[in-house]
């Protein structure tokens, strides 16, 4: 049985894309909503749990009052550290294998029997990690979709699929990644005047029309507008103009950064435990 008190706060479910460039924006994401009286609970694959308990010590996964860290299996090699680094597998092995695990997560975490906490009011979801989308559908919980790279990234993936409907993906041989080819200026997406096929995000520049990652990435744009709100890793000044084409494209649209600074600002100082790193640190050099 969990105090009135307890059972009162905000209960946000965090779950990042297993990749480390991923996690450490997430979990600065957990640390202010933590600020502003979120009760976390912070997701990572059984593999990455494991290095930061290499990487950090046995105390790493202890967390905080109000902020708890839980894994669950994502089917990757557990003797390949570097596994997570594989963007492509990384999104493949989520898409078959941590539905399950995630639902079954969330059924523990709303029995306040067993779970001493909250029950879950939102997820705030990476959104890369579709399954997420549709565990919260099978729940009737909120997500919160946090796109941790920039708001002209988002659009470029986005415009993919006209893209390929206008013939400038895939591309035809490897020579086109070197002839110039890429320097030819797009000049019908929203928001990104002047912008050349090299400055889109990487895998436009595959040559295989059933590449994986291209239509991961065209899924993950067309489903951004399940979520009940979007959120943005850049500030409103940084990328106005695109920003302000994507404003109508979904039901609400946040944008949060720069993260390091927002948290510099926090007085919190149990918040500096809670760290994220998957390789092991050496702080002599800082000394």
């Amino acid at each position: 049985m969990i105090s009135n008190i307890l059972a009162d706060k905000p209960h946000a479910v965090c779950i990042p894309s297993p990749a480390q460039g991923h996690i450490k924006p997430m979990i600065k994401l957990a640390k202010l909503l933590h600020c502003k009286g979120f009760h976390i609970t912070f997701v990572n694959t059984v593999l990455n749990h494991q290095r930061l308990l290499k990487s950090r010590g046995p105390d790493a996964m202890t967390g905080l009052p109000g902020f708890r860290f839980e894994s669950i299996p994502d089917g990757l090699p557990p003797s390949n550290e570097n596994a997570t680094e594989d963007v492509a597998a990384v999104c493949e092995a989520a898409m078959k294998n941590l539905l399950a695990p995630f639902n079954e997560l969330l059924d523990k975490l709303n029995d306040s029997a067993s779970s001493n906490a909250p029950p879950v009011t939102c997820i705030v979801s990476d959104g890369i990690m579709l399954f997420a989308i549709d565990a919260a559908e099978m729940h009737q919980i909120p997500i919160v979709l946090f796109f941790t790279f920039s708001a002209c990234s988002f659009m470029g993936i986005k415009k993919f699929q006209a893209l390929q409907e206008k013939g400038l993906t895939p591309l035809k041989d490897e020579s086109f990644l070197t002839n110039g080819y890429l320097d030819k200026v797009v000049d019908w997406i929203p928001g990104m005047r002047g912008i050349r096929l090299r400055d889109l995000p990487s895998s436009i520049r595959t040559t295989d029309p059933d590449d994986f990652m291209f239509k991961y990435c065209v899924e993950c744009a067309g489903r951004a507008s399940e979520g009940s709100a979007v959120i943005f890793h850049t500030f409103d000044v940084l990328e106005q103009e695109v920003l302000s084409a994507l404003y109508p494209m979904f039901p609400r649209v946040y944008t949060i950064g720069p993260l390091e600074l927002l948290l510099n600002q926090k007085q919190e100082a149990d918040l500096s435990s809670v760290g994220c790193n998957l390789w092991k640190e050496e702080v002599e050099c800082l000394h």
